[in-house]
């Protein structure tokens, strides 16, 4: 079985991130969504809604699987014996980054890195963003799943 890992904070999960999915289950057999839990960084959506939300926008791809995770991303992957992480790259300052967490990553593990590169649609769309625009009332129906619009309202309407 061919398995990958798309890694994240998601809060929320974005169309941009919904793409890099997309494209990764159509190229392994499981691909799974770790939802990186970082203590130091309060978010907007819990851990477990955010999970619920990932769940229900990829349900249709049928081989995707959402869950956290706290620590390394490689010991993420060898816990569940995946040999692959999928990034996307919306511009050469995601390249510099992320290329020292894939050779990191492969030195301490072997766990290959590919890069997707983002659909240029999505390439300006990060979570940060959308919640900014979304608090000051901006229109960000375009940048998200309908359900995760709908919780985004919910969420800073009760804040």
């Amino acid at each position: 079985m061919r398995r990958a890992v798309c890694p994240g904070s998601f809060d929320p999960i974005t169309n941009g991130h919904l793409d890099i999915i997309a494209r990764a289950a159509k190229l392994y057999d499981v691909v799974h969504v770790a939802v990186m839990i970082n203590k130091a960084k309060q978010g907007l959506f819990t851990v477990e809604e955010r999970i619920a939300l990932i769940e229900e926008v990829t349900a249709e791809f049928g081989n995707v699987e959402v869950e956290a995770f706290h620590g390394l991303l490689v010991d993420f992957c060898k816990q569940r014996d995946i040999p692959a992480i999928v990034k996307g790259l919306r511009a050469v300052s995601d390249f510099d980054y992320e290329l020292q967490m894939a050779q990191m990553n492969n030195g301490l593990s072997g766990v290959e890195t590919l890069f997707v590169p983002t659909n240029p649609t999505y390439s300006f769309l990060s979570s940060s963003l959308v919640k900014e625009v979304a608090t000051w009332g901006g229109d960000v129906s375009h940048l998200v799943p309908p359900t995760v619009l709908a919780a985004l309202r919910r969420k800073l309407a009760s804040d």
